[in-house]
Protein backbone atom coordinates (compact mmCIF):
# COMPACT_ATOMS: atom_id res chain seq x y z
CA UNK A 1 0.00 0.00 0.00
CA UNK A 2 1.25 3.12 -1.06
CA UNK A 3 1.27 6.53 1.51
CA UNK A 4 2.75 9.45 0.73
CA UNK A 5 5.26 10.37 3.46
CA UNK A 6 5.76 13.84 5.31
CA UNK A 7 9.11 15.11 3.90
CA UNK A 8 12.32 16.21 5.73
CA UNK A 9 11.16 14.98 8.93
CA UNK A 10 12.44 12.25 10.70
CA UNK A 11 10.86 10.74 14.29
CA UNK A 12 14.31 10.13 15.65
CA UNK A 13 13.26 9.27 19.31
CA UNK A 14 10.36 7.52 20.43
CA UNK A 15 10.10 8.25 24.10
CA UNK A 16 7.67 5.12 25.82
CA UNK A 17 4.67 5.46 29.10
CA UNK A 18 6.47 4.67 31.67
CA UNK A 19 2.99 2.25 32.79
CA UNK A 20 2.50 -0.62 30.36
CA UNK A 21 -1.25 -0.66 31.00
CA UNK A 22 -2.01 3.07 31.11
CA UNK A 23 -1.78 2.61 27.29
CA UNK A 24 -4.24 0.40 26.93
CA UNK A 25 -7.01 3.16 28.88
CA UNK A 26 -8.47 5.28 26.49
CA UNK A 27 -10.89 8.00 26.78
CA UNK A 28 -13.93 7.74 25.39
CA UNK A 29 -14.31 10.95 23.05
CA UNK A 30 -17.85 9.23 21.82
CA UNK A 31 -19.83 9.05 25.31
CA UNK A 32 -22.71 11.21 25.81
CA UNK A 33 -21.25 12.04 28.86
CA UNK A 34 -17.87 12.67 27.24
CA UNK A 35 -16.00 16.44 28.36
CA UNK A 36 -13.53 18.30 26.58
CA UNK A 37 -10.15 17.86 28.32
CA UNK A 38 -8.37 19.88 30.14
CA UNK A 39 -4.62 20.09 29.27
CA UNK A 40 -1.92 22.98 29.35
CA UNK A 41 0.59 23.46 26.85
CA UNK A 42 3.88 24.81 28.35
CA UNK A 43 6.57 27.36 26.40
CA UNK A 44 8.49 25.52 24.51
CA UNK A 45 12.52 26.26 25.76
CA UNK A 46 15.68 26.62 23.61
CA UNK A 47 17.85 23.26 24.24
CA UNK A 48 20.44 25.50 23.53
CA UNK A 49 20.81 29.63 22.97
CA UNK A 50 19.82 30.04 19.55
CA UNK A 51 18.79 32.90 17.31
CA UNK A 52 14.95 34.39 17.43
CA UNK A 53 14.09 31.64 20.32
CA UNK A 54 11.05 33.40 21.24
CA UNK A 55 9.54 33.45 18.50
CA UNK A 56 10.21 30.02 17.35
CA UNK A 57 9.26 29.12 21.01
CA UNK A 58 5.79 31.18 20.57
CA UNK A 59 5.07 29.50 16.95
CA UNK A 60 5.31 25.58 18.18
CA UNK A 61 3.30 26.85 21.37
CA UNK A 62 0.63 28.92 19.78
CA UNK A 63 0.29 25.88 16.47
CA UNK A 64 0.16 23.04 19.50
CA UNK A 65 -2.35 24.92 21.02
CA UNK A 66 -4.67 25.81 18.33
CA UNK A 67 -4.53 22.69 16.83
CA UNK A 68 -5.24 20.67 19.77
CA UNK A 69 -8.47 23.49 20.18
CA UNK A 70 -9.79 22.45 17.15
CA UNK A 71 -10.17 18.49 17.37
CA UNK A 72 -12.94 19.63 20.07
CA UNK A 73 -11.48 17.40 22.16
CA UNK A 74 -8.97 20.01 24.63
CA UNK A 75 -10.07 22.64 27.04
CA UNK A 76 -6.77 25.18 26.95
CA UNK A 77 -5.74 26.21 29.68
CA UNK A 78 -4.80 29.78 30.40
CA UNK A 79 -1.15 30.81 30.57
CA UNK A 80 -2.02 33.24 33.00
CA UNK A 81 -2.72 30.32 35.47
CA UNK A 82 0.31 28.28 34.90
CA UNK A 83 2.27 28.54 38.56
CA UNK A 84 4.96 26.27 37.70
CA UNK A 85 8.25 28.82 37.40
CA UNK A 86 9.34 28.56 33.58
CA UNK A 87 13.10 29.83 34.46
CA UNK A 88 13.40 26.87 36.98
CA UNK A 89 11.45 23.57 35.45
CA UNK A 90 12.61 21.12 32.70
CA UNK A 91 11.18 19.65 29.88
CA UNK A 92 11.49 16.10 31.69
CA UNK A 93 9.24 14.08 34.43
CA UNK A 94 11.90 14.88 36.72
CA UNK A 95 12.01 19.03 36.03
CA UNK A 96 8.53 19.08 36.23
CA UNK A 97 6.30 20.41 39.71
CA UNK A 98 3.05 17.95 38.56
CA UNK A 99 1.65 19.93 41.53
CA UNK A 100 1.46 23.18 40.17
CA UNK A 101 -0.27 22.07 37.20
CA UNK A 102 -2.91 19.39 39.00
CA UNK A 103 -3.95 22.87 40.99
CA UNK A 104 -4.93 24.76 38.64
CA UNK A 105 -6.95 21.90 36.92
CA UNK A 106 -4.67 20.06 34.53
CA UNK A 107 -5.27 16.82 33.67
CA UNK A 108 -2.93 16.69 30.92
CA UNK A 109 0.70 18.59 29.95
CA UNK A 110 2.75 19.12 26.75
CA UNK A 111 6.11 20.26 27.07
CA UNK A 112 8.94 20.48 24.56
CA UNK A 113 12.16 21.87 23.67
CA UNK A 114 14.15 22.99 20.44
CA UNK A 115 17.60 23.89 19.02
CA UNK A 116 18.18 24.92 15.37
CA UNK A 117 21.42 26.51 13.06
CA UNK A 118 19.06 28.03 11.13
CA UNK A 119 19.21 24.91 8.53
CA UNK A 120 18.27 22.10 10.43
CA UNK A 121 15.84 22.00 13.39
CA UNK A 122 15.11 19.53 16.55
CA UNK A 123 12.40 19.23 18.51
CA UNK A 124 11.69 17.58 21.66
CA UNK A 125 7.37 16.87 22.21
CA UNK A 126 5.99 15.18 25.34
CA UNK A 127 2.58 14.41 26.60
CA UNK A 128 2.67 13.68 30.85
CA UNK A 129 -0.67 12.61 32.75
CA UNK A 130 -0.35 15.46 35.73
CA UNK A 131 -2.25 13.37 37.71
CA UNK A 132 -0.10 10.35 37.60
CA UNK A 133 2.75 12.67 37.68
CA UNK A 134 3.63 10.04 34.31
CA UNK A 135 5.22 10.32 31.02
CA UNK A 136 2.19 9.32 28.40
CA UNK A 137 4.04 10.22 25.14
CA UNK A 138 7.44 11.14 23.63
CA UNK A 139 9.01 12.01 20.47
CA UNK A 140 11.88 13.93 18.93
CA UNK A 141 11.54 14.72 15.51
CA UNK A 142 14.99 16.39 13.11
CA UNK A 143 13.75 18.04 9.82
CA UNK A 144 14.49 21.68 8.18
CA UNK A 145 14.11 25.12 10.16
CA UNK A 146 10.56 25.46 8.60
CA UNK A 147 8.99 22.34 9.78
CA UNK A 148 8.01 23.53 12.80
CA UNK A 149 4.05 22.73 11.79
CA UNK A 150 4.65 19.86 10.78
CA UNK A 151 6.50 18.34 13.68
CA UNK A 152 3.54 19.36 15.37
CA UNK A 153 0.79 18.04 13.60
CA UNK A 154 3.08 14.64 13.69
CA UNK A 155 2.54 14.67 17.61
CA UNK A 156 -0.83 15.92 17.83
CA UNK A 157 -1.32 12.41 16.42
CA UNK A 158 0.60 10.37 18.78
CA UNK A 159 -1.54 12.27 21.57
CA UNK A 160 -5.03 11.39 20.04
CA UNK A 161 -3.93 8.25 19.43
CA UNK A 162 -2.18 7.85 23.25
CA UNK A 163 -5.57 9.08 24.77
CA UNK A 164 -8.39 8.02 22.33
CA UNK A 165 -6.93 4.59 20.69
CA UNK A 166 -7.37 6.44 16.84
CA UNK A 167 -5.24 8.87 15.25
CA UNK A 168 -5.80 12.08 15.20
CA UNK A 169 -6.37 13.39 11.09
CA UNK A 170 -3.57 15.82 11.07
CA UNK A 171 -1.84 13.57 8.36
CA UNK A 172 -4.80 13.83 6.17
CA UNK A 173 -5.90 16.38 3.40
CA UNK A 174 -8.96 18.14 2.02
CA UNK A 175 -8.78 18.30 -2.00
CA UNK A 176 -11.73 20.89 -3.43
CA UNK A 177 -12.26 22.95 -6.09
CA UNK A 178 -11.11 26.89 -6.77
CA UNK A 179 -13.34 28.50 -8.85
CA UNK A 180 -11.93 31.99 -10.67
CA UNK A 181 -11.29 32.67 -14.20
CA UNK A 182 -11.05 28.64 -14.57
CA UNK A 183 -11.85 26.14 -11.97
CA UNK A 184 -8.64 24.19 -10.57
CA UNK A 185 -8.42 21.14 -7.77
CA UNK A 186 -6.21 22.17 -4.79
CA UNK A 187 -5.60 20.72 -1.30
CA UNK A 188 -5.30 21.52 2.25
CA UNK A 189 -4.25 19.98 5.71
CA UNK A 190 -6.64 19.56 8.36
CA UNK A 191 -5.98 22.63 10.61
CA UNK A 192 -6.07 25.08 7.01
CA UNK A 193 -2.67 25.20 6.55
CA UNK A 194 -0.64 24.67 3.55
CA UNK A 195 -2.89 25.10 0.18
CA UNK A 196 -1.49 23.70 -2.60
CA UNK A 197 -2.46 23.93 -6.23
CA UNK A 198 -2.73 20.51 -7.77
CA UNK A 199 -4.01 21.46 -11.10
CA UNK A 200 -3.17 23.66 -13.38
CA UNK A 201 -5.41 23.24 -16.88
CA UNK A 202 -7.22 26.28 -16.60
CA UNK A 203 -10.01 25.25 -17.72
CA UNK A 204 -13.28 23.57 -15.75
CA UNK A 205 -11.66 20.86 -13.34
CA UNK A 206 -14.38 18.89 -11.14
CA UNK A 207 -15.46 16.14 -8.29
CA UNK A 208 -11.34 15.29 -7.07
CA UNK A 209 -12.12 11.99 -5.65
CA UNK A 210 -8.74 10.27 -3.46
CA UNK A 211 -8.20 6.71 -4.02
CA UNK A 212 -8.09 4.78 -0.61
CA UNK A 213 -4.24 4.58 -0.57
CA UNK A 214 -4.09 7.85 -0.79
CA UNK A 215 -1.67 7.75 -3.97
CA UNK A 216 -3.93 9.03 -6.59
CA UNK A 217 -6.81 11.64 -7.27
CA UNK A 218 -8.89 10.76 -10.17
CA UNK A 219 -11.51 13.89 -11.31
CA UNK A 220 -13.34 15.34 -14.31
CA UNK A 221 -12.03 17.99 -16.75
CA UNK A 222 -12.99 20.00 -19.67
CA UNK A 223 -8.78 20.34 -20.67
CA UNK A 224 -9.36 18.72 -24.17
CA UNK A 225 -12.98 19.84 -24.56
CA UNK A 226 -14.78 16.91 -23.04
CA UNK A 227 -15.71 16.03 -19.54
CA UNK A 228 -13.14 13.67 -19.30
CA UNK A 229 -11.99 11.44 -16.06
CA UNK A 230 -8.61 11.97 -15.42
CA UNK A 231 -5.87 10.29 -13.05
CA UNK A 232 -2.97 12.44 -11.21
CA UNK A 233 -0.33 10.37 -9.17
CA UNK A 234 0.55 12.64 -6.13
CA UNK A 235 4.25 11.31 -5.81
CA UNK A 236 5.58 11.97 -9.26
CA UNK A 237 3.11 14.56 -10.25
CA UNK A 238 2.16 12.91 -13.57
CA UNK A 239 -1.59 13.25 -15.04
CA UNK A 240 -3.19 10.73 -17.35
CA UNK A 241 -7.16 10.66 -18.66
CA UNK A 242 -8.25 7.25 -18.59
CA UNK A 243 -11.88 7.82 -19.47
CA UNK A 244 -13.41 9.83 -22.90
CA UNK A 245 -16.16 8.40 -23.88
CA UNK A 246 -18.23 11.29 -26.02
CA UNK A 247 -20.20 12.93 -23.14
CA UNK A 248 -20.26 12.73 -19.51
CA UNK A 249 -17.64 11.00 -17.70
CA UNK A 250 -17.60 11.46 -13.23
CA UNK A 251 -15.66 9.52 -10.61
CA UNK A 252 -17.41 7.87 -8.21
CA UNK A 253 -15.67 6.19 -4.88
CA UNK A 254 -13.03 3.84 -5.13
CA UNK A 255 -12.65 0.42 -4.00
CA UNK A 256 -11.12 -0.22 -0.66
CA UNK A 257 -8.16 -2.03 -2.77
CA UNK A 258 -7.57 1.20 -4.74
CA UNK A 259 -8.14 -0.64 -7.94
CA UNK A 260 -11.66 0.22 -8.95
CA UNK A 261 -13.25 3.13 -9.47
CA UNK A 262 -17.43 4.03 -9.69
CA UNK A 263 -18.09 6.47 -12.93
CA UNK A 264 -20.98 8.02 -14.27
CA UNK A 265 -21.18 7.95 -18.06
CA UNK A 266 -23.25 8.90 -20.93
CA UNK A 267 -21.73 6.84 -23.16
CA UNK A 268 -24.89 4.85 -24.28
CA UNK A 269 -27.00 8.18 -24.11
CA UNK A 270 -28.61 8.11 -20.60
CA UNK A 271 -26.02 8.91 -17.42
CA UNK A 272 -25.66 5.55 -16.14
CA UNK A 273 -23.56 3.70 -13.18
CA UNK A 274 -20.56 1.81 -14.04
CA UNK A 275 -17.91 0.04 -12.17
CA UNK A 276 -14.25 0.16 -13.67
CA UNK A 277 -11.33 -1.49 -13.91
CA UNK A 278 -8.86 1.66 -13.51
CA UNK A 279 -5.22 -0.44 -15.09
CA UNK A 280 -7.40 -2.00 -17.58
CA UNK A 281 -10.54 0.00 -18.20
CA UNK A 282 -12.65 -2.75 -18.30
CA UNK A 283 -16.53 -1.20 -17.30
CA UNK A 284 -19.72 -3.55 -15.73
CA UNK A 285 -22.33 -1.53 -15.97
CA UNK A 286 -24.86 -1.62 -12.64
CA UNK A 287 -27.64 0.72 -13.38
CA UNK A 288 -30.25 -0.03 -16.50
CA UNK A 289 -32.97 2.87 -15.90
CA UNK A 290 -35.07 5.25 -18.27
CA UNK A 291 -33.64 7.66 -15.08
CA UNK A 292 -30.90 9.71 -14.80
CA UNK A 293 -28.50 7.94 -12.17
CA UNK A 294 -25.63 9.55 -10.79
CA UNK A 295 -23.40 9.86 -7.62
CA UNK A 296 -22.67 6.61 -6.86
CA UNK A 297 -21.02 5.41 -3.48
CA UNK A 298 -19.65 2.48 -2.06
CA UNK A 299 -20.22 1.35 1.46
CA UNK A 300 -17.48 0.70 3.54
CA UNK A 301 -17.87 -3.17 3.27
CA UNK A 302 -18.71 -2.65 -0.76
CA UNK A 303 -21.51 -4.51 -0.42
CA UNK A 304 -24.22 -1.78 -1.06
CA UNK A 305 -23.71 1.44 -3.42
CA UNK A 306 -25.96 4.67 -2.72
CA UNK A 307 -26.40 6.70 -5.83
CA UNK A 308 -28.87 9.71 -6.76
CA UNK A 309 -31.63 9.22 -9.39
CA UNK A 310 -34.51 10.89 -10.63
CA UNK A 311 -36.82 7.78 -10.88
CA UNK A 312 -38.70 9.29 -8.28
CA UNK A 313 -39.82 12.07 -9.81
CA UNK A 314 -37.65 14.15 -8.27
CA UNK A 315 -33.61 13.95 -7.25
CA UNK A 316 -33.03 11.57 -4.69
CA UNK A 317 -31.19 8.79 -2.81
CA UNK A 318 -30.75 4.98 -3.34
CA UNK A 319 -29.14 2.02 -2.30
CA UNK A 320 -28.51 -0.93 -4.84
CA UNK A 321 -26.79 -4.31 -4.23
CA UNK A 322 -22.96 -4.05 -5.38
CA UNK A 323 -23.84 -5.39 -8.66
CA UNK A 324 -26.91 -3.09 -8.94
CA UNK A 325 -29.75 -5.61 -7.80
CA UNK A 326 -32.52 -4.95 -4.89
CA UNK A 327 -32.18 -0.83 -5.56
CA UNK A 328 -34.44 0.53 -2.86
CA UNK A 329 -35.36 4.18 -2.26
CA UNK A 330 -33.80 5.87 0.91
CA UNK A 331 -34.85 9.74 1.58
CA UNK A 332 -38.73 10.56 1.00
CA UNK A 333 -38.58 14.16 2.88
CA UNK A 334 -37.46 16.81 0.69
CA UNK A 335 -37.97 17.25 -3.05
CA UNK A 336 -34.06 17.50 -4.49
CA UNK A 337 -31.63 15.12 -2.20
CA UNK A 338 -28.17 14.36 -4.07
CA UNK A 339 -24.69 14.12 -2.89
CA UNK A 340 -24.91 10.77 -1.15
CA UNK A 341 -21.42 10.29 1.25
CA UNK A 342 -21.30 7.16 3.12
CA UNK A 343 -19.86 7.07 6.89
CA UNK A 344 -16.71 5.67 7.53
CA UNK A 345 -18.41 2.83 9.56
CA UNK A 346 -21.15 2.19 7.31
CA UNK A 347 -24.30 3.33 9.52
CA UNK A 348 -24.93 6.39 8.31
CA UNK A 349 -25.03 8.45 4.85
CA UNK A 350 -24.68 12.52 4.56
CA UNK A 351 -26.20 14.32 1.70
CA UNK A 352 -27.10 17.80 0.92
CA UNK A 353 -31.19 18.51 0.49
CA UNK A 354 -32.87 21.39 -0.45
CA UNK A 355 -34.75 23.27 1.96
CA UNK A 356 -36.75 26.62 0.84
CA UNK A 357 -34.60 26.92 -2.03
CA UNK A 358 -31.65 26.52 -0.68
CA UNK A 359 -29.34 23.28 0.26
CA UNK A 360 -28.45 22.18 3.73
CA UNK A 361 -26.22 19.38 4.75
CA UNK A 362 -27.95 15.95 6.57
CA UNK A 363 -27.31 12.52 7.47
CA UNK A 364 -29.89 9.76 7.53
CA UNK A 365 -29.30 6.26 8.83
CA UNK A 366 -28.08 3.73 6.05
CA UNK A 367 -31.40 1.32 7.17
CA UNK A 368 -33.31 4.30 6.51
CA UNK A 369 -35.95 6.18 8.58
CA UNK A 370 -35.96 10.51 9.81
CA UNK A 371 -32.88 12.42 8.34
CA UNK A 372 -31.38 14.28 10.30
CA UNK A 373 -30.36 18.19 9.53
CA UNK A 374 -27.18 19.86 10.20
CA UNK A 375 -26.42 23.25 8.84
CA UNK A 376 -29.27 25.81 8.94
CA UNK A 377 -27.35 28.96 7.62
CA UNK A 378 -28.21 30.59 5.10
CA UNK A 379 -26.55 30.05 1.93
CA UNK A 380 -25.66 26.52 0.01
CA UNK A 381 -24.71 24.54 2.07
CA UNK A 382 -22.87 21.17 -0.66
CA UNK A 383 -20.85 18.12 -0.90
CA UNK A 384 -20.41 16.63 2.21
CA UNK A 385 -17.34 14.50 2.79
CA UNK A 386 -16.58 11.88 5.71
CA UNK A 387 -13.34 12.21 7.97
CA UNK A 388 -11.64 8.55 7.52
CA UNK A 389 -12.13 8.49 11.50
CA UNK A 390 -16.10 9.62 10.79
CA UNK A 391 -16.23 12.04 13.62
CA UNK A 392 -16.03 15.25 11.26
CA UNK A 393 -18.08 16.42 8.00
CA UNK A 394 -16.32 18.64 5.42
CA UNK A 395 -18.89 20.49 2.92
CA UNK A 396 -18.71 23.73 0.95
CA UNK A 397 -20.91 27.25 1.67
CA UNK A 398 -21.81 29.00 -1.38
CA UNK A 399 -24.21 32.25 -1.62
CA UNK A 400 -24.38 35.66 0.67
CA UNK A 401 -21.31 36.32 0.51
CA UNK A 402 -19.90 33.50 1.38
CA UNK A 403 -17.61 30.83 -0.26
CA UNK A 404 -15.86 28.57 1.66
CA UNK A 405 -14.99 25.16 2.74
CA UNK A 406 -16.24 24.30 6.56
CA UNK A 407 -15.93 21.22 8.59
CA UNK A 408 -18.60 20.50 11.35
CA UNK A 409 -18.63 17.63 14.19
CA UNK A 410 -21.05 15.00 12.99
CA UNK A 411 -23.62 16.44 15.25
CA UNK A 412 -22.92 19.66 13.79
CA UNK A 413 -21.72 21.47 16.28
CA UNK A 414 -18.18 22.76 16.79
CA UNK A 415 -18.81 24.39 12.57
CA UNK A 416 -15.14 26.24 11.80
CA UNK A 417 -14.22 27.83 8.32
CA UNK A 418 -10.98 25.62 6.32
CA UNK A 419 -10.65 27.85 3.83
CA UNK A 420 -12.50 31.15 2.85
CA UNK A 421 -11.46 33.27 -0.67
CA UNK A 422 -13.27 35.57 -3.05
CA UNK A 423 -13.67 33.10 -5.33
CA UNK A 424 -16.05 30.17 -5.33
CA UNK A 425 -14.86 26.64 -3.49
CA UNK A 426 -16.83 23.64 -2.76
CA UNK A 427 -16.59 19.42 -3.63
CA UNK A 428 -14.71 18.74 -0.57
CA UNK A 429 -13.08 15.29 -0.67
CA UNK A 430 -11.37 13.93 2.31
CA UNK A 431 -8.43 11.79 1.89
CA UNK A 432 -7.04 9.12 3.93
CA UNK A 433 -4.16 8.90 6.43
CA UNK A 434 -1.11 9.93 4.14
CA UNK A 435 2.10 8.79 6.16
Amino acid sequence: MHKRKLPAIVALILLLCTSPVYGKVYIDIDSPSFRQIPIAVADFKPLRPVPDQENLSRMFTDTLSADLALTGYFHLLNPKAFLEDPKQAGITAQGTRFEDWTVIGAEYLVKGGFQTDGRELVAEFRLFDVVRGELVVGKRYAGKSGDHHRMVMQFLNEILLALTGEAGLFDTRIAFVRKSAAAEIYTINFDGSDSRRITNFNTLTLSPRWSPDGRHLAFTSYKEGNPDIYLQDLQSGTTRRIVFYPGLNLPGSWSRDSKNLLVTLSRDGNQEIYDMNVENGLLRRLTRDFSIDVSPVRSPDERHIAFVSNRSGSPQIFIMDADGANVRRLTYLGNYNTSPAWSPKGKKIAYEGSVNGRFQIFVIDAEGGDPQQLTFEQGDHESPSWSPDGRYLAYSVRGYGRNRIEIMNVGGQGVRVLYQDADVSQSPFWSPHLR
